[in-house]
């Protein structure tokens, strides 16, 4: 990554927080994006003085395509190319699909999917005009597998996930590269996310860790290793990178006996129901 120039959306926390760490640590120019501007300056400011890389932010939200463009041009013209596109800011709305109203639907869509989409459209040009170039799509495992409670979120995982391996088979003849990234439960604060502030509250809201965790049996996983798992598929361009080992087992037991997953989240999802179904305290 020496010498590379970066662009990681949703980078003033979780995993594009660690990405643009890592990223830095191996000496690539990391421009952070984010909605929130102040924390994306505060994230950059942070990363700049560990080095050997170096670390600039701008402001970016990826639902509005005319600021994503702008977004490429300013790194365009401050670094002569953009070797690296991190696709990765998001959301999470979870709750039960009666509970969910349009806006909810909407919302999801707007992010995950036109988000990535966005970005797309204003990186992929450049790259192919650049002859070379990289665009790491952040999708998930629920990309990968069935997401009840979850079912907006894991719709929009699906579809990056399409998008991703179809680019990539165009890309190729065009020396640009296409991956997309599909982690299990990472420690970071979409497992704690009440849904947007502005949008009715789902009785999922505020729960996810405490689902996510029980169905994963185990800890999260830490945002800065996936971070490291992340650059090793990128390295070694994977069309689907899948982390930690745990995501990768259910994922290959998915395409292997898809029966047999199903059964284990009906079990899971009885528990999620009963939860559900208590009193907050």
């Amino acid at each position: 990554m020496q010498g590379r120039v970066a662009l990681v959306t949703g980078g003033a926390s979780g995993i594009g927080r660690a990405l643009s760490g890592a990223l830095v640590a191996r000496g690539a120019s990391v421009v952070v994006a984010d909605i929130n501007a102040s924390r994306a300056a505060a994230v950059a400011s942070e990363l700049d003085g560990r080095g050997p890389g170096s670390a600039t932010s701008l402001s970016l939200d990826v639902a509005d395509a005319g600021g994503f463009q702008r977004a490429v041009g300013e790194v365009r013209d401050g670094h002569g190319r953009l070797d690296l596109l991190f696709n990765n800011a998001g959301i999470g709305i979870g709750g039960p699909v009666e509970e969910l109203e349009l806006a909810h639907w909407e919302r999801t869509i707007d992010v995950n999917l036109r988000g990535v989409m966005h970005g797309v459209v204003a990186v992929y040009p450049l790259m192919v005009e650049q002859g070379h170039g990289h665009i790491v799509n952040t999708a998930s495992l629920a990309g990968l597998l069935p997401f009840p409670f979850g079912v907006p979120y894991g719709m929009t995982k699906h579809a990056v996930v399409g998008l991703s391996v179809s680019l990539r088979g165009e890309a190729r003849a065009h020396g640009v590269r296409v991956s997309a990234v599909c982690p299990g439960v990472i420690d970071t604060p979409i497992l704690d996310s009440e849904g947007p502030p502005d949008l009715p509250r789902t009785r999922f809201a505020g729960r996810g860790r405490e689902m996510f965790l029980r169905s994963n049996r185990g800890p999260a996983y830490p945002p800065e290793r996936l971070a490291e798992d992340v650059l090793r598929g990128v390295e070694r361009n994977r069309a689907i990178i899948v982390a930690p080992a745990r995501a990768r087992t259910i994922w290959l037991a998915n395409r292997i006996a898809p029966g047999l997953v199903e059964r284990l989240l009906t079990r899971e999802l009885k528990w999620v129901r009963q939860k559900l179904a208590e009193p907050r305290e």
